[in-house]
C-alpha cells in the first residue's frame, strides 16, 4: 500500500463520487492518510475537500515534478526527447491496433475474398476515400476525456505518473496530440502495408515495382492489353504479368529482357491464348480444316527451337517472310516480341498471377 505524507502534492487519477466538481489532472495537498482505512485527506487546489477512500476505487498519484533546471535549453532539450517518446509509443500502439484490426478484415480471422477486400482498403486509402478512412482505428474516437487517457498515456511512454500533471495544459495538449498524430499515421501506414501483402499475387509487398517507379535498366512487370480482364468487383484485371528489365521504350511501348523461364511462360500463355481462341471459333461452328488458318491470320504463333524462340506471324501479317527468331543474348535473357507487341509496365496489384523472381525493394 502506497503511503502518503502531510505536505505531500498528489493528483487525481479517478474518483467513485458522482457529485464531485474534481476532475482527472486536478492536484491537491495531503492533509492526513488514515493508514487503517486508506483513507487520504486532501485540500485540492480547486478549494474541495474531498477526501480519497482508495479502498473503494478512488485512486490518486504524486504529483511532485523535478524543479525547472533554469536553462531553457536544457528544458527544451528534455520536452523535445518527452515528445519523442511520446511519438514513438504512439506509432507502436497504432501498429498493434492496425494489426488487431487487419486480423479481421484481411487477415485470419477475415472471411471471403480477403485479397480483394485488400484492393478496395488500398484504393480507399490512396482515394482518400472517408468510407474506407473511417473503419480504420483512430486514436481520436477514444470517449475518455484527454486528460483520463493522458496521464496513463504519458506514464507508458515515460516510465512516470508524476510528470504528466507538472506540466502546463498546452504542453498537455502538444503531448497528447504529438502521441494521436503518430498513432493515426502508424494506423494508415501499417495497414497499407498489411493490404500490400494480401494484395499480392505473390504475398509479398511487390508496390516498388508499380509502373510509376520502373525506369530504364530497373526491374517491373509487363504485360499488353490482350491480358485484360474484368475482376469480381468490376475492376480492371489482368489475368498474367511477367517480370523482366525495361531496356528501351519503342513507339511509347516498354520493350523489355527477361529469363529463360519467364520467356517460357510467355510462349505457353500465347498458346493458352490460341487455344481459347479455337475454341471460341469451334463453338462458333467454323470447320475444323479452317481453324488453323484462322487462329494464325488472328495470333501469332510462338514456340522453342532449342534456345530460340521462333515467332511465326506469316498469316498474321500475311507476309510469307514473317518468321522471327529470338535468341537469348549473352546473358540468357530474351526480349520476346518487344518490338512488335504493345508491352506495358502494369501494376503487380492488378495482376492475378505473376511469373518471374521479384526483387526486394532495396534490390529494384
Amino acid at each position: 500500500m502506497t503511503s502518503y505524507e502531510a505536505g505531500q502534492r498528489v493528483a487525481l487519477l479517478h474518483t467513485t463520487d458522482p457529485y464531485t466538481l474534481l476532475r482527472p489532472g486536478d492536484t491537491g495537498t495531503v492533509r492526513r492518510h488514515n493508514q487503517q482505512h486508506n483513507i487520504v485527506e486532501v485540500t485540492w487546489d480547486s478549494g474541495s475537500t474531498l477526501s480519497m477512500c482508495l479502498n473503494d476505487g478512488d485512486r490518486i498519484a504524486p504529483a511532485a515534478t523535478p524543479p525547472p533546471t533554469g536553462d531553457p535549453v536544457a528544458e527544451a532539450a528534455e520536452w523535445a526527447a518527452v515528445l519523442q517518446r511520446m511519438r514513438a509509443a504512439g506509432t507502436e500502439a497504432g501498429r498493434t491496433a492496425a494489426e488487431w484490426w487487419a486480423q479481421d478484415t484481411i487477415g485470419a480471422r477475415a472471411g471471403g475474398g480477403t485479397r480483394l477486400a485488400a484492393r478496395r482498403i488500398l484504393a480507399g486509402i490512396n482515394e482518400v476515400d472517408p468510407v474506407v478512412l473511417d473503419t480504420l482505428p483512430r486514436f481520436s474516437s477514444a470517449e475518455d476525456p484527454i486528460d483520463t487517457a493522458g496521464w496513463e498515456l504519458f506514464a507508458d511512454a515515460n516510465g512516470a505518473v508524476s510528470g504528466w500533471f507538472g506540466l502546463r495544459i498546452q504542453q498537455r495538449d502538444e503531448a497528447m496530440a504529438v502521441y494521436r498524430d503518430a498513432y493515426d499515421t502508424a494506423v494508415t501506414d501499417r495497414v497499407t502495408e498489411l493490404c500490400h501483402l494480401a494484395a499480392s499475387p505473390t504475398g509479398r509487398d511487390v508496390s516498388h515495382l508499380r509502373p510509376d517507379r520502373v525506369r530504364i535498366g530497373g526491374v517491373g512487370v509487363f504485360s499488353g492489353e490482350w491480358a485484360r480482364t474484368t475482376g469480381p468487383d468490376g475492376d480492371d484485371r489482368i489475368e498474367v504479368g511477367f517480370v523482366g528489365t525495361l531496356i528501351d521504350h519503342w513507339n511509347g511501348w516498354a520493350v523489355f529482357s527477361c529469363t529463360r523461364p519467364v520467356s517460357e511462360a510467355i510462349v505457353a500463355d500465347q498458346q493458352r491464348h490460341r487455344d481459347r481462341y479455337r475454341h471460341r471459333l469451334r463453338e462458333q461452328g467454323v470447320p475444323a480444316d479452317d481453324l488453323d488458318r484462322r487462329v494464325d491470320s488472328e495470333l501469332a504463333d510462338l514456340s522453342f527451337d532449342g534456345d530460340v524462340i521462333v515467332a511465326d506471324q506469316r498469316a498474321l501479317s500475311d507476309d510469307p517472310e514473317a518468321i522471327e527468331r529470338i535468341p537469348p543474348d549473352g546473358d540468357g535473357r530474351y526480349v520476346v516480341m518487344g518490338r512488335s507487341w504493345c508491352w506495358e509496365a502494369v501494376d503487380p496489384y492488378a495482376c492475378d498471377r505473376i511469373v518471374g523472381d521479384m526483387p526486394d525493394a532495396d534490390q529494384a
